[in-house]
């Protein structure tokens, strides 16, 4: 299943899909024409959540694999989701309904809240362990939504978090039960209401600058 989006009131609820949903090219662009529709069609907030065993698992490693020479391209284009997702012109919140891995954990921190499944799936750096040193930006990324405590075991251990110990170290805001995760994530953006796009985008543009900054920056 390719990325769908369907609305519960004003609130855009975007489906990654129902696989692994890594970030090939064709995902990344479904991606980008879904947050310009739910932006065309006034949401006043944007969930991001999944079908199945997978929110994310990040990066496509089998498209890399067959395209070398494309590696830097493509991870800019991925790490232009992440800036995107941190400074889009509503609040957003991941409903992280199964395992984030990599880059797939990457986006949920990229969103203002998140919200985990209690019982399955675990949320991971492991970059450590396979041998793919975080970028400049996305280690920026990271840094700037965990405590250096948190972010020093999550970005040097490759360790797995489940819901409850996401939770602990401030990965995730809150968790629920697969069946109320959708549910809990509007519980969250509701209350806060619609806001100027214009002026919340540009208050977290200012917040997250230098994040920005060194996620536009392309590597040599």
């Amino acid at each position: 299943m390719t990325p769908t989006l369907r609305f519960e009131n004003k609130i855009a609820v975007l489906d990654l899909g129902d696989d692994e949903n890594r970030f090939s090219p064709d995902w990344l662009d479904s991606v980008d024409k879904l947050l310009d529709q739910a932006l065309g069609e006034g949401a006043h907030a944007l969930i991001t959540t999944a079908t199945g065993k997978f929110y994310s698992n990040g990066l496509d490693l089998d498209w890399l694999g067959a395209h070398t020479d494309k590696a830097n391209w493509h991870v800019q284009q991925v790490q232009s989701l992440f800036a995107r997702m941190l400074t889009f012109p509503m609040p957003t919140v991941a409903a992280v309904n199964g395992h984030a891995f990599g880059a797939g954990a990457m986006l949920g921190v990229a969103h203002d809240y998140r919200v985990m499944r209690d019982d399955r799936g675990y949320y991971c750096f492991p970059e450590v362990d396979i041998n793919i040193p975080f970028t400049e930006g996305m280690a920026a990324l990271i840094q700037a939504k965990l405590s250096p405590a948190s972010a020093v075991v999550a970005m040097t251990t490759g360790r797995r978090y489940g819901g409850s110990d996401a939770l602990a170290a401030g990965l995730v805001d809150a968790t629920a039960s697969a069946e109320a995760l959708t549910t809990k994530a509007i519980d969250i953006v509701a209350p806060i209401g619609p806001k100027n796009p214009g002026t919340l985008g540009s208050i977290k543009s200012t917040m997250f600058a230098s994040v920005v900054t060194a996620l536009h920056t392309e590597r040599p």
